[in-house]
Order: C-alpha cells, then sequence, then structure tokens
C-alpha cells in the first residue's frame, strides 16, 4: 500500500518535492496536531538518481535549510525524526516532534509547525526513496579485500546496534578501513546490503570515506546502523 498522499508530480523537472500540493492550514487559525502516519510515501523521481545522490542531496538540503528560515534545533529535530520514520521507529519519531513542539498537520514531514507558527517543509527526498532508485552495483568483495588490513591498520572490535533489530552486533574491523569498507564486512556477516545502511556515532553521519581511526570511535561505544527496512534484499538475492 503506498501513502495518503500522491507524490508524483515535479516543480523543478528533477525531484519531486510535493509538500507545496499539500493542503495548508489557514493562517492565523488553531492549527490541528496529527500523529504521524505510519506509512512509507512511496513516489517516484522524475530524474533516476542512484543511492549516492540521493544521499548528497538529502545532505545539501539538511546542511542549508537553517540557514533560508526557522531555527536551527527545529530543523535538527525534523532531520532526527526523518531518519527514525524512514527506520520505521515511528515512536521515537513521534516522541522527537513531541519534545520539538512540532505539530504536523497533515501526518507527514512535508508540512510542520513549530510552536510559534513558523511553517518548516521537508521535501520528500528526504523521507523516503524514490521507487526507481538506480542501484549502485557494488558487489561483493572478495574475502581476502574485505580481511586484509591496509598500511598496517590495527585490528579492532566495532558494537553495532542495528535498527530493524535493536541487536548489538559485534564487527571486526582495522583501523585503516574506511566506513565504506566496513558497510560492506557488516553486509558479508549480516546480510544487510552496504547501500541500505547509514552509520551515525556521536550524533554525526560517517561518511563513507572516513577511516574507522579519524572516526574517533572509543572502545565500548555503540554506532548506531539506520537500515533502510524497506530495501534489504531477501535471502535469496535479488
Amino acid at each position: 500500500m503506498g501513502g495518503c498522499i500522491g507524490i508524483t508530480r515535479s516543480r523543478s523537472g528533477a525531484i519531486d518535492d510535493s509538500s507545496g500540493s499539500l493542503s495548508r492550514p489557514n493562517s492565523g487559525s488553531t492549527r490541528k496536531n496529527h500523529p504521524l502516519c505510519h506509512e512509507t510515501i512511496r513516489w517516484k523521481s522524475d530524474v533516476p538518481l542512484t543511492e549516492g545522490q540521493l544521499r548528497s542531496k538529502r545532505d545539501e538540503f539538511w546542511d542549508t535549510a537553517p540557514a533560508f528560515d526557522g531555527r536551527k534545533e527545529i530543523w535538527d529535530a525534523l532531520r532526527a525524526a526523518a531518519i527514525a520514520a524512514e527506520a520505521l521507529d515511528f515512536e521515537l519519531a513521534q516522541a522527537i516532534l513531541d519534545g520539538a513542539n512540532i505539530s504536523v498537520p497533515n501526518g507527514y514531514l512535508t508540512e510542520c509547525y513549530d510552536e510559534l507558527g513558523t511553517r518548516y517543509q521537508v521535501p520528500i527526498y528526504c523521507l523516503s526513496y524514490p521507487i526507481n532508485i538506480v542501484k549502485e552495483d557494488n558487489g561483493r568483495d572478495s574475502p581476502a579485500e574485505c580481511s586484509e588490513p591496509v598500511d598496517g591498520g590495527i585490528e579492532t572490535i566495532l558494537k553495532l546496534r542495528l535498527s530493524h533489530t535493536c541487536v548489538d552486533v559485534k564487527l571486526p574491523v582495522f583501523s585503516t578501513d574506511t566506513i565504506g569498507m566496513c558497510k560492506k564486512k557488516l553486509q558479508n556477516q549480516e546480510g544487510i546490503d552496504g547501500s541500505r545502511q547509514r552509520w551515525f556515532f556521536g550524533g554525526k553521519l560517517l561518511g563513507d570515506k572516513i577511516h574507522v581511526e579519524d572516526a574517533k570511535i572509543q572502545p565500548g561505544y555503540v554506532v548506531q546502523v539506520i537500515v533502510n527496512m524497506e530495501y534489504i534484499p531477501n535471502a535469496e538475492g535479488s
């Protein structure tokens, strides 16, 4: 089943931001708050994007949005709620919105208001993957490529908390491994496609090119791995 609203039109000819097509509460009147809808919005991009391009587009929006309008703390809360909702943790997403006094009249993060009445619009591409996402063929690394240290790296064990199971797993890596390499190792160990993983530590997104040693992950600390459930391949592969 798709989302409660249709997401197929585009203003710019690129990716669709349908927030402008949603009904808007009348200015100056009492605004109703609606619980966050527990459905993934399904939409199609006019210009097919790879997962990397989509992630870059999202990062660009979240990094620049506070400079144009609204309060940074509200944008930060919306970003956290969007990440939680995409991982299907709607309870956490709702708690984030409630804690920041953000109202969602339409049940979607595409249009929100803070307690002062300021309007915040989150583009659809920040909330879910398009149905025509272009899968990047990263392939599976050979055992040697995944296990050999680079430039004398030190072997260490990362403690990862997977969002879709809330289970902690241990992953052997090397200090000189990049996060991208670690994702592939987790893919080989747990069967989670590396392109469906987003790693966070200390509240910051760890980019694929960052080395483990540069991420400053202290021993025993947990790295949060947000898994996009909708795109996890089945056991037989895709």
